[in-house]
């Protein structure tokens, strides 16, 4: 039988954070893979944890995963680890967890910190639909692509960003995206934890007269314009109807209500089945 994948939360600042569980599966398993041996040996040795290490980061990946997967067939139980936080949030895990299944090894998640998360529910912003899009792209004309792609999705945005980039970002969110409220959470869990919030052109204003350092999330309210998710089918039945009225096919009726209400158009056509049965 195959060995057992697991993967593994770790602080994202204050190392109190680690959970019991963590530490058991760090202690067992027969090797632990991380971004930075480095990092997470001064996490183990804090812990009083002793176990093999083997790195495992984005630039040795692809090999490093089949590595672990043969180890994993052996019947080896493998740890992984990222610096911060969830593995395969932005961080290395996604081909080993495929490599996993592939081979019939469980994958088990050892919950914990997201930096992400962390940030949504202090931000004040509503949570009950959220959008984690990543890092923007560092060049402007991509980044603003790529928010022209984000301004329809009707959803809370959270993004990480560099402190470097974070008020040329910011002032492309405002321009792009319009004066929405947002978050600037800064240092999450650390010593020099910071949540600065406000309009993104007030936001952009603040951060353009200082210097940041440190891990930053952006937490960017939804359009408070666009169209909200239906409560009911009966809603996006009568938002069909609407578009229809303004000189819509049906088809093109149907698209674009899935698309205003952040759902796929078979998922809507099932809703307006369900409308017109009532």
């Amino acid at each position: 039988m195959p060995g057992t994948l697991y993967l593994v939360a770790t602080p994202i600042g204050n190392l109190q954070d680690i959970t019991f569980r963590a530490l058991d599966v760090l202690r067992s398993v027969d090797l632990v893979a991380c971004e930075d041996t480095r990092h997470t040996l001064k996490l183990l040795n804090h812990f009083r944890v002793s176990n093999k290490l083997i790195s495992y980061h984005e630039h040795n990946e692809n090999e490093r995963a089949e590595e672990l997967a043969d180890r994993l067939i052996r019947g080896e139980s493998i740890a992984v680890v990222s610096d911060a936080g969830t593995p395969g949030i932005n961080d290395p895990g996604f081909r080993i967890v495929r490599r996993a299944i592939e081979i019939g090894a469980d994958v088990v998640p050892i919950p914990g910190a997201v930096a992400f998360v962390s940030a949504a529910i202090a931000s004040g912003l509503p949570t009950d639909s959220i959008t984690f899009a990543g890092f923007l792209p560092a060049r402007k004309s991509e980044r603003r692509r790529r928010l022209e792609e984000l301004s329809g999705v009707p959803a809370t945005l959270i993004l990480y960003e560099a402190p470097h980039r974070l008020a040329k970002a910011l002032v492309d969110c405002a321009e792009i995206l319009g004066d929405r409220q947002a978050a600037v959470a800064r240092e999450l869990t650390k010593l020099h934890e910071e949540i600065t919030r406000g309009s993104l052109a007030e936001l952009a204003d603040t951060f353009a007269k200082r210097t940041v350092k440190g891990e930053i999330v952006l937490v960017i309210d939804r359009d408070s314009d666009a169209p909200k998710p239906p409560a009911t089918t009966d809603d996006l039945g009568s938002r069909i109807k609407e578009l229809e009225a303004e000189g819509l096919s049906p088809k093109a009726a149907l698209k674009k209500a899935a698309k205003e209400f952040g759902i796929s158009k078979s998922e809507a056509y099932k809703l307006q089945l369900e409308s017109k049965k009532k």
